[in-house]
């Protein structure tokens, strides 16, 4: 599965499960970690976590497996895998850390077209 097919469904992954603000940042011109980040936020730690095991079973489903993944039952759960990295977080967590702040040199990618079809 090629990155922008990772990164479309986790996001439709994210979606399906009442994800909120998701975005996805580019950042192969930034740094070796990683092509993109998509980050989203959950209500709850409920639903963190619930986001994060669908991302992962979706995505399973695909074949694909995270190379490794940091944090299942705390308010910032991180999947990586490799090319794409999906970091979920409870909103306190989200406005603290603020990686969008720290990555906004990234190209924002409009994710309008993952979630059609």
């Amino acid at each position: 599965m090629d990155t922008q097919s990772i990164v479309k469904e986790a996001v439709r992954a994210i979606d399906s499960k009442k994800g909120e603000n998701i975005e996805v940042i580019g950042i192969t011109d930034l740094t070796i970690i990683a092509d993109y980040f998509v980050i989203a936020t959950g209500t709850s730690s409920t639903q963190v976590k619930a986001l994060a095991e669908e991302v992962e079973y979706k995505l399973e489903q695909q074949g694909v497996t995270p190379h490794h993944i940091e944090g299942r039952n705390t308010p910032w759960v991180c999947l990586d895998y490799s090319s794409v990295v999906v970091h979920i977080f409870y909103k306190d967590q989200r406005d603290f850390y603020q990686l969008e702040r720290l990555w906004e040199d990234g190209e924002k990618v409009d994710i309008v077209n993952f979630l059609e079809d």
